[in-house]
């Protein structure tokens, strides 16, 4: 049997968080998404320890200046684009200047330099992603995920997602739905 599930990375990358500092008994605040205040001094090896346990779930602990600025970058657009909200019509480019505390403009050149991409890349990747969750979850219309996730057209949208997958998004629903359809009459 095949289940289909609903998550909110969100929750699940704190829970996971809060799990391992609290494994290690480490006094801790949480201070937003991917951002984490040690109120004590930890011994190296228990950094080393939660390293490693981060590790195993994919997490990492961002050690240079220029890694933390772009892991911000990363976490702004990830917050902005999986929010529950409409995607905000204000310049995407203003909301991480005020979000990452920077001008645009050095945060778009770090970004590039660390990533070897630009921010308006990683927010179509984001954006992507975005669209075949709320596909796979079929709670909403094709018009609906494209109007959530501010495209300015239902074709925008579809020429960003078949750019980005190789498929358009009706071709997606309908291999989702064939698989889903299939996995029932098994």
């Amino acid at each position: 049997m095949k289940l289909y599930l609903k998550f909110d990375i969100n929750s699940i990358c704190k829970k996971v968080l809060q799990e391992q500092l609290d494994s290690l008994h480490l006094n801790y605040t949480v201070l937003g998404f991917g951002e984490v205040e040690l109120n004590n001094s930890p011994s190296k090896e228990t950094i080393k320890k939660l390293n490693q346990s981060l590790n195993d779930y994919g997490i990492s602990v961002v050690e240079s200046h220029k890694s933390v600025l772009v892991q911000k970058i990363k976490d702004a657009i990830v917050e902005m684009v999986y929010s529950d909200e409409k995607l905000s019509t204000s310049k995407t480019s203003a909301y991480l200047a005020d979000k990452i505390g920077q001008s645009y403009g050095y945060i778009s050149n770090l970004f590039s330099d660390v990533t070897y991409t630009s921010i308006a890349n990683y927010i179509i990747l984001q954006k992507i992603e975005r669209a075949k969750q709320l596909i796979l979850t079929n709670e909403l219309t094709i018009t609906e995920i494209a109007w959530k996730l501010n495209y300015s057209s239902v074709a925008h949208f579809s020429n960003q997602f078949k750019g980005a997958t190789g498929l358009t998004p009706s071709a997606f629903q309908r291999i989702i739905d064939k698989r889903k359809n299939n996995i029932r009459n098994i």
